[in-house]
Order: structure tokens, then C-alpha cells, then sequence
């Protein structure tokens, strides 16, 4: 029997983190096909060229796609996505992938749907159904949920949000968040460790500083945390590099500046591989910043969350996210609260909502359905569903006769 050939992109250390462990399982089914592509960011030597994080992994490589322009204007965000478009459309024809999977919200996935659907090939979506009100994204993680034929939603209030959208409820399933899988599967790094790995004694508080561009902003709030961030000289801070966004480059320029001035106490790294990451979320004081891995990942860890700005405005968050105004004083007093022990005492028996099976088997769940669904029924025909017509039984297996093989 011909395996169903799946082709999966990855564009950023982001997605790659969360896409790993459904990564491997497709790739260990001998009943389909991975073709994984990498693209954006991961072929950017400015961004950690973290394409050989991939090979290290022992992923092979389908196709490298270079859409990324020496630029964070939002020009250069439109002419990448018109490079991705071209040279996603070729591809496509000469792979001929049974279906297309993408997962999130970055700029460089919509011209990929938009090639999928022209091609008439099935597209899966992660992780739509979330909002991110302070960014871009907002506009693409829809556009491509109103592209897509299959939607793999991470909790229950973003199936209900989808099906909003007039999606076909028999199609949306919520197996749980896929990077949540690291967490059971993988083994975190010990302190020491991680101590040796970051070059950093870890014998202080420390905090994990990662913050992206507000891209409907114009990226000036990073003053602000930098200030705050000032203000505690016994605060030891790792910082994570912005993503490939509008601004992510003049932001990282300046983190650069100030890490610089205390390198000490200071340290700016491209990327840490989503291992250390979470040996970070385990073992340092507070994560700081805008990044979704503060409202996914870091409840599991039960560690405490400064949530600056926006950007993450909408999305699902458990009791260890401290949501602040982009201010010196806003983010100064989160940090303050974040460190008292009277707030880390209080997440002892915090639940992750991104986890609502607690048994790290969320990539299979979703890898099982990919491989199950039947790609001749009907599934690439897209109606609007009226919330009317939608039945008590969406989303249950009664309600996918017909679609699953």
C-alpha cells in the first residue's frame, strides 16, 4: 500500500518545538510519508541557522524553501510572502503531498494554504481558534482557518470559536496541544546541566526574557521592559532573540546593546532548542516577555509569567500569568510579584488548560486522525456552517461518520 505522503512546514524554532514530537510520528508510521520542509528563520544564520537543530534531530530534509529577505519592514514581510507563494506553488506540483500540514500564526503560512487550496490539496491547521490581538497574526492564524479542511484546535474554547467561523464541526478535533508532548516524552536537562550548557552559574534568581515585535505596534515598548528589567541589579536575565517579525531585528539590536553593558549578569543567545528552553521554564525564577510559551508551556512548569503588552491579548490563561501594560512600572511591579514567594506557592496545584488529557499523547491523537481521514469524501468542498446548524454532537466521534477511514 502506497504510504500517505504528509508535507509539513516548519518556518521558525517556534513551530519546529511544537511540531516535533507529531513530527516523529509521522515519521515512524510505516503507513505515510513525512516531507518535511523548512523555510523562513530556520535557514537565516542571523536567527541561529536552526535548520541543523532539525538534522540534529535526525529529520531528513524534503525541501529548504529561502523566502527570507535581509529586512524586518513590513515590504519585506509581503514580498517574503510572495516568494513563498512562488515557490511554494512549485513545489507542490512536483511533490504532489497527499496532505498539507501548517501549525500557528506566522506571516509565511498563509501564502503556503493559499497554494494548497489552489493545488486542491487537503490542508490541516494547528492551533487555530486563539488570538493574539497586539499582532499580525491575528489576521493570518484566520485566514488560514478559513483555508483549511481539517482544524486542530488545542483546548475546547478554541473549537467553539472555529466552529464561530462557520467551520464544519465533523472536521475540528481537539486532541490537546502538540509541543505539551515535550513534557512527558522528553527529559529536561538538570540544573547543573543547563547550568554548564548556558554558560551561567544559575546560583541567583534568574529570568527568561522572550519577547517577539508587537507587529501592529512599532516595536518601541522594549524600552520599557529593558528599563524594568534594570531595576533588579541581583536579577541574573537570559534573553531569547526576537522572531523574524516587523522590528524583530531593531529589537534585537538594542537587547544586544544592553545585554552588553552587564554581560555578567547578561546573556543574549539566537536560539536555545526547545530542550533547554524548557530546562529554562524548570529550573529558572520567572519568564518574562510576550511569548505564547509563557501561557502554553510554562503552567506545566507551574513557573510565573510576566505577560508584557498585547500581544498575547485573547488567548487562554492559567493562574501563573501576570498580564502587565507595556510600561517600566507595570512590568517592574509584575517581576516583583512574580518573585514573591507568596505568588510561587500559590501555583503548587495549578492545571494547564493546553493539557486537558495530562498523558503527553496529544501528537499521536492528531497523527492517528491524518492518517485515518478519508481524503475522497467530499473533504476539500468548504460551506459556512451556521451556529444554528451546528449539533450538540459536533466534534464527537458520531459526529465524523463518513469522513474517517
Amino acid at each position: 500500500m502506497t504510504p500517505r505522503k504528509i508535507w509539513v512546514l516548519t518556518s521558525s524554532r517556534a513551530d519546529y518545538g511544537l511540531l516535533y514530537w507529531l513530527l516523529r510520528e509521522i515519521d515512524e508510521d510505516p503507513a505515510l510519508e513525512l516531507m518535511l520542509v523548512a523555510s523562513g528563520s530556520h535557514l537565516s544564520t542571523e536567527f541561529g541557522s536552526t535548520v541543523s537543530e532539525i538534522e540534529r534531530d535526525g529529520f531528513r530534509l524534503h525541501r529548504r524553501l529561502e523566502i527570507l529577505l535581509a529586512s524586518d519592514s513590513r515590504n519585506a514581510m509581503t514580498k517574503a510572502m510572495g516568494l513563498a507563494l512562488l515557490s511554494v506553488g512549485d513545489a507542490l506540483v512536483e511533490d504532489r503531498p497527499d496532505l498539507v500540514v501548517l501549525l500557528g500564526d506566522r506571516f509565511e503560512i498563509v501564502p503556503v494554504a493559499l497554494a494548497a487550496v489552489t493545488h486542491g490539496i487537503t490542508l490541516a491547521h494547528l492551533h487555530g481558534g486563539e488570538t493574539s490581538r497586539g499582532a499580525l497574526d491575528e489576521y493570518y492564524r484566520h485566514a488560514v482557518t478559513k483555508l483549511a479542511n481539517l482544524h486542530f484546535p488545542a483546548t475546547e474554547v478554541y473549537r467553539r470559536r472555529i466552529l464561530q467561523m462557520g467551520e464544519d464541526p465533523g472536521r475540528v478535533f481537539v486532541h490537546g496541544a502538540p509541543g505539551i508532548d515535550h513534557l512527558y516524552r522528553s527529559r529536561t536537562p538538570a540544573r547543573t546541566v543547563l547550568a554548564r550548557a548556558l554558560d551561567m552559574p544559575l546560583d541567583r534568581p534568574t529570568a527568561l526574557v522572550t519577547y517577539h515585535p508587537v507587529t501592529a505596534g512599532t516595536g518601541e515598548d522594549v524600552e520599557a521592559l529593558i528599563a524594568a528589567l534594570s531595576r533588579f541589579e541581583d536579577l541574573d536575565v537570559l534573553v531569547c532573540k526576537a522572531n523574524a517579525d516587523c522590528h524583530g531585528r531593531s529589537i534585537n539590536a538594542r537587547l544586544a546593546r544592553w545585554c552588553a553593558e552587564r554581560p555578567e549578569a547578561r546573556r543574549l543567545v539566537d536560539s536555545l532548542g526547545q530542550r533547554l528552553y524548557h530546562g529554562c521554564l524548570e529550573h529558572m525564577d520567572v519568564l518574562v516577555g510576550n511569548s505564547s510559551s509563557g501561557l502554553i508551556e510554562a503552567p506545566s512548569f507551574r513557573r510565573p509569567v510576566v505577560n508584557v503588552g498585547k500581544r498575547q491579548d485573547g488567548r487562554l490563561k492559567a493562574g501563573n500569568v501576570i498580564s502587565v501594560e507595556a510600561s517600566e512600572e507595570a512590568i517592574a511591579k509584575g517581576i516583583e510579584t512574580a518573585l514573591s514567594e507568596t505568588f510561587k506557592r500559590s501555583l503548587g496545584a495549578l492545571n494547564n488548560p493546553y493539557d486537558p488529557f495530562e498523558d503527553g499523547a496529544a501528537s499521536r491523537r492528531i497523527k492517528n486522525t491524518l492518517k485515518r481521514v478519508n481524503l475522497d469524501a467530499g473533504i476539500r468542498e468548504k460551506w459556512f456552517f451556521d451556529i444554528d446548524e451546528v449539533s450538540p454532537l459536533a466534534g464527537t466521534a458520531s459526529s465524523t461518520k463518513g469522513l474517517m477511514g
